[in-house]
């Protein structure tokens, strides 16, 4: 599979409709991301059951800030809805490779069970402050299970 375009239109859409994503943010003007671009294209034929997105921040730029990125590329992975992997800087294809196989290998019951208790130590972090509970706390944590709300996992 090629790499397709992803927007602040259609991120929801892309993560909450596959398994595994990972999402390239980058910009025209950027050298390192012109050089992770051909390894990141190259993953996309040799791994069709993943779907690789790229973001332009110069195009995306609300979406940008809303996942937080403040250095590019960042690449991003999210397997089940949930962000596994956030980290800036160009991979090469070793080490990409790599980060496939580990993503692939999660064992997602256990991620959903950390997130999960996640939620509740913030939900119960909040309610002895007396603070309202903060629905989807969890992106605090550099998880998610809403990505149409990257906002605060910076």
């Amino acid at each position: 599979m090629s790499t397709v375009t992803v927007t602040n239109d259609t991120l929801a859409e892309t993560i909450e409709g596959n398994d595994i994503v990972l999402l390239d943010f980058w910009a025209d003007w950027c050298g390192p991301c012109k050089q992770f671009a051909p390894v990141f294209d190259a993953a996309s034929t040799e791994n069709e059951d993943i779907v690789f997105g790229k973001v332009d921040t110069e195009a995306e730029q609300q979406l940008a800030a809303a996942a937080g990125i403040t250095s590019i590329p960042t690449l991003m992975a999210f397997r089940e809805k949930v962000m596994v992997f956030n980290q800036a800087g160009a991979l090469d294809k070793g080490s990409l490779d790599q980060l496939i196989e580990a993503v692939k290998g999660l064992d997602m019951n256990e991620v959903h069970a950390a997130v999960a208790q996640q939620q509740a130590q913030a939900e119960a972090q909040a309610q002895q402050a007396g603070a309202p509970s903060a629905g989807g706390t969890a992106h605090q944590t550099g998880t998610t299970e809403d990505p149409a709300n990257l906002g605060p996992l910076a």
